[in-house]
């Protein structure tokens, strides 16, 4: 029987994957490009919840004035900073954002990408909600579990679009080994929402959320706090 997912087994996971090589495309790089499409014109303030080694905070720091990247891997956070010179206007904290002391009305766009199935939904929606300026925009990409026909019939979709993808963008039909068996570990511990179940909890907490399902096993929300 596995052992239950904690902050300090996901520091853990997370901490090995920070220093393996970064791959040219992956399943989340695949959706860059939909949640970027969302972020408001004239953007000051960005919140990005489980920044990883930085890669698309990189792309947010380009769309607004100032970038708050949030992760609780302290290696994660390192080579991030590392790797980010050339962005001055993105702020690097190590935390758990449930623990982070976020400001209300604050931000004009918070996303966060497969890292919202790491905590409670229904609490880290609450202070997504509550950090949001009126009329800014929330973006999640993230992973759910299987449930019904449906979910394995867009499997079987999946499986050879990504090799086909994959081959195409990097020259290879899996990811290389290393980065495999880091991400099985670490699955040992994950659980996942069903899409019904994130769609009934957006409904209760962020009423008018776009709940979507994408390829590769991803969902995604899209939700815009009302101006009054």
């Amino acid at each position: 029987m596995n052992s239950p997912q904690t902050v300090e087994s996901l520091q853990r996971d997370f901490d090995r994957i920070a220093l393996l090589p970064e791959e040219r495309w992956n399943h989340n790089a695949h959706y860059h490009s939909f949640l970027l499409s969302h972020i408001p014109e004239s953007c000051g303030q960005i919140l990005e919840i489980g920044c990883g080694t930085g890669t698309f905070s990189h792309l947010l720091a380009q769309r607004a004035a100032k970038v708050l990247a949030i992760d609780l891997s302290p290696q994660m956070i390192r080579v991030a900073q590392e790797n980010s010179a050339r962005y001055p206007n993105i702020e690097f904290v190590l935390s758990d954002v449930l623990e982070y002391p976020l400001p209300a009305d604050h931000f004009d766009f918070i996303a966060s990408l497969t890292t919202l199935h790491h905590l409670q939904l229904a609490v880290v929606l609450a202070k997504i909600k509550q950090a949001l300026k009126p009329g800014g925009v929330f973006v999640c990409l993230d992973l759910y579990r299987r449930a019904n026909a449906a979910d394995l019939f867009w499997d079987g979709i999946a499986f050879p679009t990504s090799a086909m993808l994959r081959l195409i963008k990097t020259g290879r039909l899996t990811p290389p080994s290393e980065i495999r068996e880091a991400y099985e570990e670490h699955d040992k511990t994950d659980s996942f929402l069903t899409l019904t179940q994130v769609a009934q909890t957006c409904a209760s907490l962020i009423p008018g959320a776009a709940v979507r399902r994408h390829l590769f096993w991803r969902y995604s929300i899209v939700w815009q706090k009302p101006r009054s």
